[in-house]
């Protein structure tokens, strides 16, 4: 019996260097001091500088996504971008991903760039996905169906009257709505020529910041189908800021003096019908520091208010009323954060271009408010 205790023994040990040897294949980038980092600095340089690299490099280069945008049946598609860390010029990569509501890859595509190339986005619509216009034209925007095949859009030269359906596109130079029916993409009809900032809800109200250039307070003025609904004035000593709509209710950041930051927001719940100003509910905005176009204003479909900044902490609204807020406890520190429907979606990541990961980096998803977390996992 002596044999086969032998063999025995040995069958152990081979067992734990196997094991053993699954461990350290799974500790994944910076799993050592050394070599992890190495080979993972000397892996990134290979994507960006490929000029046809693999989507999934690119994904596990860039590490966690820079944006994410839900389609109306609860595919998302997610958009990574791999830069050069060493300078703001030179080689980079981005690639995007759609995953059907399954968590299972549908589509996916890459392409080298350069990092001073503008960060591709895409807005969720009915039917697929559009790509955010670059530039000052609505050149070059196209559409991405479920299955990610590229479709065309129409840039029409007549503004549209909105209807409900309708999604903002663009909000700053140029002002873009589109039109999934018709893969239509214009401006919005009617808007003031004073507006700067613009919100459309799910049933086609254009909400609008009128800033003028007399010293008139500013106006958050409303619109359907072309047509002018209503206006209200921005309280002093505030101006107004950034602008959200949707499930009846719309809201805007009020931005007090030059340098001074965001110090509320102005409310209604009932279509415009009463506002609210509020400068408190829980929320220490003195503590908000860096600055209003850092602010993330977002509200969820049940018409509750999400308040914070980027790279920092977040408030949600107790309910829709949007009088009295609470803070989120997130796993992560979340570089930016973005609402669809009911489900809150956070990214950490790094603020500029590195080759490591930093801690819980990656896409985050509550589906409960914020009280739990789970870290988006690839199924295949």
């Amino acid at each position: 019996m002596a044999w086969l205790r032998e063999r025995e023994r040995q069958t152990v040990g081979l067992v734990a260097a196997a094991s053993a040897a699954l461990v350290l294949a799974g500790c994944g980038p910076g799993g050592s001091d050394d070599g992890g980092s190495g080979d993972r600095e000397a892996k990134y340089k290979r994507v960006i500088e490929d000029p046809h690299p693999r989507p999934a490099d690119v994904i596990e280069a860039a590490g966690a996504p820079t944006g994410v945008a839900r389609a109306d049946d609860g595919s998302l598609l997610l958009t990574y971008e791999a830069g050069n860390v060493e300078d703001d010029e030179g080689p980079a990569a981005m690639a995007w991903r759609i995953v059907g509501p399954d968590g299972r890859t549908v589509a996916e595509h890459a392409e080298h760039t350069d990092a001073e190339a503008v960060q591709a986005a895409f807005k969720g619509v009915r039917g697929g996905f559009v790509r955010v216009p670059q530039g000052e034209g609505a050149e070059g925007t196209y559409a991405l169906d479920l299955h990610g095949k590229r479709q065309r859009v129409v840039i029409a030269e007549t503004p549209l009257r909105t209807r409900p359906g309708d999604r903002l596109l663009a909000e700053l130079e140029p002002t873009l709505v589109h039109r999934p029916a018709t893969r239509a993409v214009a401006p919005p009809a009617g808007v003031p020529d004073g507006a700067v900032r613009l919100a459309v809800d799910e049933r086609g109200t254009v909400w609008s910041l009128d800033q003028s250039l007399t010293e008139d307070p500013d106006r958050v003025v409303w619109q359907r189908d072309g047509r002018t609904l209503g206006s209200t004035t921005v309280p002093k000593p505030y101006t107004g800021g950034i602008l959200a709509a949707r499930a009846g209710t719309a809201a805007l950041s009020l931005v007090l003096g030059e340098g001074e930051g965001v110090r509320g927001v102005l409310v209604t719940t009932d279509s415009a019908e009463h506002w609210q100003t509020v400068l408190a509910g829980g929320i220490p905005w003195r503590d908000l520091q860096r600055g209003p176009e850092a602010l993330v204003l977002d509200l969820l479909a049940d018409g509750r208010l999400l308040v914070g900044e980027e790279g920092g902490r977040y408030w949600l609204a107790d309910d829709r009323t949007n009088s009295a807020f609470h803070e989120l406890k997130t796993p992560a520190r979340f570089t930016s954060f973005t609402v669809h429907g009911t489900t809150l979606y956070g990214i950490a990541d790094a603020t500029t271009a590195t080759y490591d990961l930093v801690e819980g980096e990656g896409l985050w998803i509550s589906r409960d408010g914020g009280r739990e977390w789970r870290r988006f996992a690839q199924r295949g």
